[in-house]
Formats: structure tokens, C-alpha cells, sequence
């Protein structure tokens, strides 16, 4: 077995761990500083928009010998806009300018076929209306708004309603922290950067879906024991899931970058940004949020449960008491009065335990007080 394999059965067991909900104060932290990085970013620079939204023109051109830094040197001086440009097959080129209308589209063609030695006839002009961008706008807001009200819903009666908002505020964490980067980065948006940022709901839920299961499964008769307080078993459900959340995040990572680092980046596929960007930053975001805000949010508005809290004190009281009679923390927890799901091969240890130690155990058939 591998050893990421290895380490995965381990944390499965809970044989190791980290503490991931204990340092929640850390990563609400970490994610609010992001966060308002993104948002001053969004404000100070705003986004880029694509001609989709704000109306103008593409210019296709036949084969020419025209450079793409002369061509969008051309195309600024001709508009008085900024221009993007674009190399296609057998050399021809794509001239984007924004903010045209029709008459002013026409001069800048003749403008540009003057320029670049081409004639006239053979530069390709297409308007396109703000008007469209507008729609696919208002119709990807529609879309989000019944996704996440279909995602609460459901959530709130498979889980719980803690559940459910913890799930949301996660989703909306990826989403702003993905549109903030597009404000920091520069890029253009497009009808594509919106179906990135919608494509990516689905894998940040689904990670965040894979440890509330989990969760749910591990806190079943959680009052009827006293060996795990409710934060220790969501930190449980995270390590049991880590490496199967990292292993799925780095598969879906890895084409995405290839297609904005190599095809975006060294083979000049600008077009290949719009999508990748977005799909990039929100899976790595979703990933981040499954892990480190969705569970321990859950947990810190679980603990505040009445008998959440009596369970806690429980716990603690049982643990002091061992410590009394000299026995371990860990040996005291191993004596328990039934447990919350069932235990792989009848070891665990403590759910904050740090990774790289072992935990010793009990099988849960063991005496009873």
C-alpha cells in the first residue's frame, strides 16, 4: 500500500488525526482575511467585463504576417479602446474591441483592413449587444439563487438545518473568494467564467455532502456515550474523509490547470482563461471550505446545543476523573458507555490526536461501567 493509502486507512481508523476543529479560530480567520481581500479587490478594481456585457465588436481577419502586439496596436489606435487579440489557426487573428456601435464598427474595419494590408472585404465584423450579456447575467443569478434555495432545502431535511447553513455560507465563501480573484487577476468575464463559477457549486458541495455524511453517521447516539464530545467526532468525520477530499480535488485540479497554466498560458489559448480561472480558484476554494469552515461551523452551532453542552461537561468530567486515578486521557476516553457508530477494527484514539501519533485501543466489546 502506498503510503498516502496507508496514511488514509490510518486516519480512517483514527489511529491519527489533526485537530482541525479545535483550530477553528485559525482558518474563520484565515478565510476572513481572504475574504475581504477579495471583496476590496471587487470594489477598488471591479471586473473586467467582456463585450457580452458591455456591447462592441470582433474583427476576424484572413491569414496575415500582422504580429498580435501590432494588431492590438493597430486596433487601440483606430478605437481609442483597449483591445484584446487573439492568434487562431493558419494565422489568422481575432480583433475583440468594446463599446462600438455599428457605424463606428464599419470605420474601424476599413481603419484596421488599411493598417494590416488586408482589404476590406475580407476582415469579418460581428456586432454583439450588451443586451445578450445582460440575459445570460440575469439568468445565471436566477439559476444560483434556486440552486442554493434547492441546496438549503435539501440539506435541512436529509441533515440538519446547521448543516444546511454551514453548507451555505461555504458556498458563498467560493464564490466570492472566485470573483475576487478575477477583479485581482484582470481577467475578462465571460458567458464561460459564469459557467465556470456555477460548475464549481457542485464539486464544493459534493466534498462538503462526503464529511457531513460522515458526521452524521458518526454522532448517531452521541448523548448515550461519554467518551467523545460532539466537536471531537466532526473532527473525526474530517480526518476519515481528508485523503479521499484531497485525492478527488487534485484529480479535478490537475486538467483544469493544464488548461490555464500550458494552454492559457504558454500556447497563448486566451480564450481557455475564461472557464479555467473560475474552475480553478473554485475547486481549490471548495476544497478549502469542505475542510476547514462547513464542519467546524457546524460544530461550533451544534455545541451550543443544551444538551450538546451537558455532553461536553460529561466528557471532561469522565476525563478528569481518570486523570484522578492515574490513569491516561486516552485510557480514560477508551472506557465507554456505548459508542457513536461503530468502530473499524475496534481502534481509535481521541479525535484531536496529532498526526504521527498512535493511538491505542479497546475493542468496543470491552468492560463496561
Amino acid at each position: 500500500m502506498s503510503r498516502l493509502g496507508n496514511l488514509g486507512a490510518r486516519l480512517y481508523r483514527g489511529e491519527v488525526g489533526y485537530d482541525f476543529v479545535g483550530k477553528r479560530k485559525l482558518w474563520y480567520g484565515i478565510s476572513i482575511l481572504i475574504t475581504i481581500t477579495a471583496i476590496v479587490g471587487l470594489a477598488v478594481r471591479g471586473l473586467n467585463m467582456g463585450i457580452e456585457f458591455k456591447g462592441g465588436a470582433v474583427f476576424t481577419t484572413p491569414k496575415t504576417s500582422v504580429s498580435v502586439s501590432q494588431a492590438q496596436e493597430y486596433a487601440q489606435e483606430a478605437t481609442g479602446h483597449p483591445a484584446i487579440v487573439q492568434k487562431l489557426g493558419n494565422d489568422t487573428l481575432r480583433i475583440q474591441v468594446s463599446e462600438l456601435d455599428t457605424a463606428q464598427a464599419n470605420q474601424v474595419g476599413k481603419q484596421l483592413a488599411e493598417d494590416m494590408d488586408i482589404p476590406a472585404g475580407k476582415i469579418n465584423a460581428e456586432l454583439v449587444g450588451p443586451s445578450w450579456g445582460a440575459q445570460i447575467a440575469n439568468k445565471a443569478w436566477t439559476g444560483l439563487g434556486v440552486f442554493m434555495f434547492l441546496v438549503v432545502i435539501y440539506l435541512a431535511i436529509a441533515f440538519e438545518w446547521r448543516m444546511a447553513v454551514a453548507a451555505l455560507v461555504a458556498l458563498i465563501h467560493d464564490i466570492t473568494i472566485t470573483v475576487g480573484v478575477y477583479a485581482l487577476v484582470g481577467f475578462e468575464v465571460t458567458p464561460g467564467t459564469v459557467i465556470g463559477l456555477l460548475t464549481i457549486l457542485g464539486y464544493s458541495l459534493y466534498d462538503t455532502v462526503v464529511v457531513f455524511d460522515s458526521l452524521k453517521e458518526g454522532s448517531k447516539d452521541i448523548t448515550k456515550q461519554t467518551r467523545w464530545t460532539y466537536g471531537e467526532i466532526a473532527n473525526r468525520s474530517i480526518n476519515s474523509t481528508l485523503v479521499r477530499s484531497i485525492n478527488t480535488t487534485v484529480v479535478a485540479l490537475l486538467p483544469v490547470a493544464g488548461l490555464l497554466f500550458i494552454g492559457g498560458g504558454f500556447l497563448g489559448a486566451g480564450m481557455l482563461n475564461d472557464i479555467s480561472l473560475s474552475l480553478f480558484v473554485g475547486l481549490a476554494a471548495g476544497a478549502y471550505s469542505s475542510i476547514f469552515i462547513a464542519t467546524p461551523l457546524v460544530a461550533d452551532l451544534k455545541e451550543r446545543e443544551p444538551a450538546m453542552k451537558a455532553l461536553k461537561k460529561r466528557v471532561l468530567a469522565k476525563r478528569e476523573a481518570a486523570a484522578a486515578r492515574g490513569e491516561s486521557s486516552e485510557d480514560g476516553d477508551l472506557e465507554h458507555h456505548g459508542e457513536p457508530g461503530d468502530e473499524p477494527h475496534g481502534e481509535a484514539t481521541a479525535a484531536g490526536a496529532v498526526v504521527g501519533q498512535r493511538g491505542r485501543g479497546r475493542p468496543s466489546s470491552g468492560r463496561r461501567r
